[in-house]
């Protein structure tokens, strides 16, 4: 199994989809990164040769792109840099709410999570106590 930038990749799919599996490379970029190597993107990734897979490493450093640990530290500071100042999406990250304008009313789960209970609360009433007989008074 081939490994590129610290992640095994695929080695029955074409070369072309294996990339996709780095985080921050998608179908566009697995094909520009192959055509700038110079090699095919309907090669399987078990038949790539080692000096091969170092061509591509070597282009995607070349490249200057964030991919895997880069591309996830520089989202999240993003992230915390609009919690931080306070802003609108930074509030909502916080709160665990969509961050993009969509509605909460309905819907909004994978954010929410699972609904809390929903259950109404059942308020008992106090019976009236039984009044204990009254003591007789004594000496009659």
């Amino acid at each position: 199994m081939p490994r590129i930038l610290g992640v095994d990749i695929p080695k029955d799919k074409r070369i072309e989809i294996s990339l996709t599996y780095l985080y921050g490379v998608g179908r566009v970029t697995s094909n520009r990164l192959l055509k700038e190597a110079g090699i095919d993107p309907n090669k399987r990734a078990k038949t790539l040769s080692d000096e091969e897979v170092a061509r591509i490493t070597n282009t995607i450093q070349k490249s200057g792109m964030k991919v895997e640990g880069d591309l996830r530290r520089d989202i999240s500071q993003n992230i915390k840099r609009l919690m931080d100042i306070g802003s609108w999406r930074g509030m909502r990250h916080k709160k665990g709410l969509p961050v993009r304008g969509q509605r909460t009313r309905t819907n909004a789960r994978t954010r929410k999570g699972p609904k809390k209970g929903g259950q109404a609360i059942m308020i008992k009433k106090e019976e009236p106590a039984k009044k204990a007989p009254a003591a007789k008074p004594a000496g009659k």
